[in-house]
C-alpha cells in the first residue's frame, strides 16, 4: 500500500483553501489526516472534504506537531505565513506556500511543476517549496515550451485579473456595486477593497506603486519568470484588474532569438502538459475567463505572428486564478514532492 499523508491546509475557510480541499478530494490525494486550520475566530466552523464535514482547528505554533502534519499547505496571507510556517518545519512538515513572502528567498524553491519540477529538490534548505504569483504561473506554463523550442528574448505581458484575485471580499465587493447599479445608487458603493470602483470599471493597479513605476504585482511577474526558468528575460508587465469574479487572462507579446510561425507554436504548445490550445479565430473560438472556471489546465489562444516582426509571437492566454494560478500548482507541487521522495527513499 503506498503511504498517506497528514495534510494540513492552512486558510481552508478561505477563497483559494476552499479550491485546495476540493482538488484533493478530486484527484483522491493520498491523505491519511485532514487537518484544516483557520484563525481563532474561525475555529469550530466546519468544511467540506471529500463529501464529509470536517472541523476547523485553530492555527497555533503548536498544532503541527500535536497533528503529525507532514505536508502544511499555506494560504491565509503573507504574515501568517512568517509567523506560522517555521513552526510547521520545526514539526516536520514540507510547507508549500501560497504567499509571495518567501517567493524571492534564494535558498526556497519558486516552482510550477511543468516548468521547473527539478527546484523542488532544493526544499530540504528550509523546508519551504514557495508557490509562484497566480498571473505568473499561467504566463510561464506557455513559455517554457516555446523557449525550449525557440530561445524567448523578451516579454511583454498585460494582465486583465479578476476581484477573486484580491480575495472574497473583493469578490463580495464587485457582486455589490452591480446590485447597487441595477438599483441606480451605484454612487452609494464606496470602494473598499481597491482603490476605485471596480463595477463597469478596469483599474490599471494591482498591488503598490514602487519607485521604477511599476506596481509590485508586476514586479513579481519579473523577478519570479527569471527565478522559475532560470533566465534573466526582459520582461515587462501591466496588470489590471477587471470586472470578472474569476479567471485571469493575458495577452502575451514574445520575441524569440529565430522566426517562428504560428502553426507551429500552436503544436508545441498542444503538447504541453496541462496546456489546451483554444484556437479557432473564424470560428470564436478562444479562451474566455468564462469557459476555464474551475479547470486545471491553462488554456491558450489568438496564436499570431507579428505583421511587422517574425520573431515575435502574440497570443491570449487564460487560466481559473483560484485554481491554477493557486491551489492546482500548491497540489501538484506537492504530489511532485511525494514522487520524488519516493524515489530517494
Amino acid at each position: 500500500m503506498s503511504k498517506k499523508y497528514n495534510v494540513a491546509v492552512v486558510g481552508a475557510n478561505g477563497a483559494v483553501g476552499e479550491e485546495i480541499l476540493a482538488i484533493l478530494s478530486e484527484i483522491d490525494f493520498p491523505i491519511n489526516k485532514l487537518v484544516p486550520l483557520a484563525s481563532a475566530r474561525s475555529a469550530g466552523k466546519k468544511v467540506e472534504y471529500n463529501g464529509k464535514e470536517v472541523t476547523i482547528k485553530e492555527l497555533t505554533h503548536t498544532v503541527f506537531k500535536e497533528e503529525d502534519v507532514e505536508i502544511a499547505l499555506f494560504s491565509a496571507g503573507g504574515s501568517v505565513s512568517a509567523e506560522f510556517a517555521p513552526s510547521a518545519v520545526e514539526a516536520g512538515a514540507v510547507v508549500i506556500d501560497n504567499t509571495s513572502h518567501f517567493r524571492m528567498d534564494a535558498e526556497i524553491p519558486l516552482v510550477v511543476p511543468e516548468v521547473n519540477p527539478e527546484d523542488i529538490a532544493q526544499w530540504r534548505k528550509k523546508g519551504i517549496i514557495a508557490n509562484p504569483n497566480c498571473s505568473t504561473i499561467q504566463m510561464v506554463q506557455a513559455l517554457k515550451p516555446l523557449d525550449d523550442a525557440y530561445d524567448i528574448q523578451r516579454i511583454d505581458v498585460s494582465t486583465y485579473q479578476a476581484t477573486s484575485g484580491a480575495g472574497k471580499t473583493a469578490m463580495e465587493e464587485l457582486v455589490t456595486q452591480m446590485q447597487a447599479f441595477f438599483s441606480f445608487k451605484l454612487d452609494d458603493a464606496q470602494p473598499k477593497a481597491f482603490a476605485h470602483r471596480i463595477a463597469l470599471n478596469v483599474i490599471p493597479q494591482i498591488d503598490k506603486f514602487i519607485d521604477n513605476g511599476y506596481t509590485k504585482e508586476e514586479m513579481k511577474m519579473v523577478n519570479e519568470t527569471t527565478k522559475i526558468m532560470h533566465k534573466k528575460i526582459p520582461l515587462s508587465a501591466t496588470c489590471v484588474r477587471v470586472p470578472t469574479l474569476r479567471g485571469h487572462a493575458e495577452a502575451v507579446t514574445i520575441k524569440f532569438a529565430n522566426e517562428v510561425s504560428a502553426s507551429a507554436a500552436q503544436e508545441i504548445l498542444a503538447k504541453a502538459p496541462n496546456i489546451i490550445l483554444m484556437d479557432e479565430p473564424s470560428k470564436s473560438i478562444y479562451p474566455m475567463p468564462s469557459k476555464v472556471l474551475e479547470q486545471n489546465e491553462t488554456f491558450v489562444g489568438r496564436v499570431r505572428v507579428d505583421n511587422f516582426d517574425k520573431t515575435i509571437l502574440h497570443m491570449f492566454i487564460v487560466a481559473d486564478n483560484l485554481r491554477v494560478g493557486a491551489a492546482t500548482n500548491a497540489v501538484r507541487i506537492a504530489q511532485k514532492w511525494i514522487e520524488m521522495e519516493g524515489e530517494n527513499a
